[in-house]
C-alpha cells in the first residue's frame, strides 16, 4: 500500500481518522477528561501501522516486531548499566545485531553472487527484501545510540518503542526520524486546529508532487532509459535523464511531505527531508539539502565518530559514501554512485580550501544529473550503453521522439522546474512585505485560507483523476 493509492486515500485513511477520533473519546473518559492521555490513540495508531505494513509484507511484519523486541531489551540494558564497559558492549551488540539483520535480508544474495566470481560457491538465498527495512533498522540504531549518549531515556513501555519504529507515515520510505526527536511526543503531544490544517495541506502538496509530476515524469524517463538503448539518441538520453532527475526529486520529496503532513495531524513533528536541493551552489550544498535525515544520520553516527574533519578526513568521507551507496541497494551501481559523490566531495573541498570558490550552480547540477544516471542502472552493461549515447559517442544526436517528449508536455516541464525553486518561501516573504509583517491584518487569514483551500481541492481532484486507471504509481524509495 502506498500513500498515493486510491484505497489508501478513500478507505484506509478515513478508517484511521474515524477510529482515532473514537479512541480520543475513550482516552478522555478513562482519564477524567484529560486530553493528554494517549493510550487508546496510540493503540489505534499501532494497529493501523501494523496493518499498513502487513498489507504488502504479511510475513515480514513479524521480523519488524522481532527487531522492536530486541531493541527494547537492549535499550533497557544500556539504560540500566552503570559501568561504561557494559553500556558500550550492549550498544555494540545492538548495532551489530541490527546491521546483521539488514545484511542478511538485503545483501546476502549479492555477497553470494560476488563470491561465486572468485570460485567460492555458496547457495544464493531466495530472500525478498522487506519493505522499509533500511529505514526502520536505522531508526533502531538511532534509538540505541541516543539512549547510550543520554540524549533520551530508554522507552519503558514496549508499546512506545513499537509505535516509534512501526509508525506508518515514515515506516517504509522515511524520513529517518531519530528517537530523541519524537520521544516526548509518543506519550505527551497535543494537536491544534492549525496542526491539522497545516498537516492536511502538506499531505496534499506531497500527493500533487507524486501524482501530477513524478508519475508523469516517470513515463518520459522510462520511455528513453529502459528499452532500446542501442538506438538511443544523445538528445533522448538527456531528455530521459533530466526527466528521471525531476521524477526522483518529486517522488521522494512528495512522500516526505505526505509523511510529515500525516505526522503533524497526529501531533508528531518529523524532520524536514528536502530543502530545494536543485538550487544548490555545490555538491556539498546539494547533500545538505537532499535526503537530510539520511545525511545527518551518517554525519552524526558514522562520520563524526570516525574523526570527522579532525583526522583522516579523506578516509572518513570515502567510508561514509561507500556506506551511503550500499544503503541504497545491493548492487555495484549504488557503490559506484556513492563513491562518485565521495570523490567529488573530496576534490570540491580541496578546491574550495585553496581557492575559496564554489563550483557554481550549473556545474553542480551537471554533476548531480550524471550521478542519477549511475543511480538508475543496476545493469552495468546498460549503464555503459546509456552513457555512450549521453556523451554522443557513435550515436545519432537527435530524434523526433525526444523533441516531442519536451514540447508535447512543455507545461509539465515548466511546472516541475518552477516547483524545484523555493516558491513557498518567496510567497511567504512577499506575504510579510505586503501586510507589513502583521499577520493579524484584516483579511489576511481569509485570503490565506481561501487560497490554501482552492489549491488543496485542485490538487486532490487532479490527482484522483490521474490515479483512476493509473499503472505507474509506486514510490521509488520503498525499494530501499
Amino acid at each position: 500500500m502506498v500513500f498515493s493509492d486510491l484505497f489508501f486515500l478513500f478507505v484506509f485513511l478515513p478508517a484511521l481518522i474515524v477510529c482515532y477520533r473514537i479512541a480520543a473519546v475513550f482516552d478522555r473518559k478513562t482519564s477524567g477528561g484529560k486530553t493528554r492521555n494517549l493510550t487508546w490513540r496510540n493503540s489505534v495508531l499501532i494497529a493501523f501501522s501494523l496493518l499498513f505494513y502487513a498489507w504488502g509484507e504479511p510475513v515480514y511484519v513479524f521480523l519488524m516486531i522481532g527487531c522492536v523486541i530486541m531493541n527494547y531489551l537492549l535499550g533497557l540494558w544500556i539504560d540500566r548499566c552503570r559501568r561504561r564497559f557494559f553500556r558500550r558492549f550492549a550498544l555494540t551488540a545492538g548495532i551489530l545485531l541490527n546491521v546483521a539483520t539488514l545484511g542478511v535480508f538485503k545483501y546476502a544474495g549479492f555477497v553470494c553472487v560476488e563470491l561465486a566470481r572468485f570460485g567460492i560457491h555458496l547457495p544464493v538465498p531466495d530472500i525478498s527484501l522487506p519493505i522499509g527495512i533500511s529505514f526502520y533498522i536505522f531508526q533502531s540504531i538511532s534509538y540505541l545510540t541516543d539512549v547510550y549518549r543520554t540524549h533520551a531515556a530508554a522507552q519503558r513501555r514496549f508499546s512506545g518503542l513499537l509505535l516509534y519504529i512501526s509508525m506508518f507515515p515514515q515506516l517504509v520510505a522515511g524520513p529517518i526520524v531519530r528517537y530523541s526527536t519524537v520521544a516526548r511526543e509518543i506519550y505527551d503531544r497535543t494537536v491544534t486546529r492549525r496542526d491539522i490544517a497545516d498537516g492536511i495541506f502538506r499531505f496534499l502538496i506531497g500527493l500533487g508532487k507524486k501524482v501530477i509530476i513524478a508519475n508523469q515524469m516517470s513515463e518520459i524517463a522510462d520511455s528513453f532509459l529502459t528499452d532500446n538503448l542501442a538506438s538511443l539518441s544523445t538528445l533522448g538520453a538527456w531528455v530521459g535523464l533530466l526527466a528521471f532527475t525531476l521524477q526522483i526529486y518529486f517522488d521522494f520529496s512528495g512522500y516526505s511531505d505526505m509523511a510529515i503532513g500525516m505526522g503533524r495531524c497526529m501531533g508528531f513533528h518529523f524532520p524536514e527531508n528536502f530543502d530545494h536541493p536543485y538550487t544548490c551552489r555545490s555538491i556539498t550544498d546539494f547533500w545538505r539539502r537532499w535526503h537530510m535525515s539520511l545525511g545527518s544520520f551518517f554525519r552524526d553516527y558514522v562520520y563524526i565518530p570516525l574523526g570527522g574533519n579532525r583526522s583522516h578526513q579523506v578516509f572518513n568521507i570515502v567510508a561514509v559514501w561507500a556506506l551511503t551507496g550500499l544503503w541504497h541497494g545491493a548492487s555495484w551501481n549504488f557503490v559506484m554512485w556513492g563513491m562518485y559523490f565521495g570523490i567529488i566531495l573530496i576534490v570540491e573541498k580541496a578546491i574550495m580550501r585553496y581557492t575559496g570558490h564554489q563550483p557554481g550552480h550549473i556545474i553542480a547540477m551537471l554533476l548531480v544529473v550524471v550521478g542519477w544516471g549511475i543511480f538508475y542502472y543496476d545493469d552495468l552493461g546498460d549503464m555503459g550503453s546509456f552513457f555512450r549515447a549521453f556523451m554522443g559517442y557513435h550515436t545519432r544526436l537527435y530524434d523526433f521522439a525526444a523533441e516531442s517528449a519536451v514540447f508535447d508536455k512543455f507545461w509539465l516541464w515548466m511546472l516541475a522546474i518552477v516547483l524545484c525553486l523555493p516558491v513557498r518561501r518567496w510567497i511567504s516573504e512577499a506575504h510579510i512585505k505586503l501586510w507589513g509583517g502583521n499577520p493579524d491584518h484584516a483579511g489576511v487569514a481569509v485570503v490565506e485560507t481561501t487560497c490554501r483551500v482552492m489549491i488543496a481541492v485542485a490538487i486532490l481532484v487532479i490527482s484522483v483523476c490521474l490515479l483512476v486507471g493509473a499503472t505507474n504509481n509506486a514510490f521509488l524509495y520503498t525499494r530501499f
